[in-house]
């Protein structure tokens, strides 16, 4: 049980450094203020971009790695 828990913990790490990684930045400059400003105001369909759902997944990801912590800490 506890070998299974530590490899799914390996597993789901990875992941979140990638999902992480793969996420754009919030401020990239001068271009990053005034592109934000805008996509703010215009952004309707803020929840179907690609950054949306990459802290959706951030989220579920970082809330499963906290689970697997505490399930290691409890089986050793």
């Amino acid at each position: 049980m506890l070998l299974a828990v530590q490899i799914l913990h390996i597993i789901i790490t990875i992941l979140l450094i990638v999902i992480v990684l793969f996420q754009s930045g919030k401020q990239a400059g001068l271009s990053g203020t005034i592109a934000g400003g805008s996509e703010t105001f215009f952004g309707k369909n803020k929840g179907r971009t690609i950054d949306a759902i990459l802290e959706k997944w951030t989220s579920v990801v970082a809330i499963l790695f906290l689970i697997t912590s505490i399930a290691l800490f409890f089986l050793k």
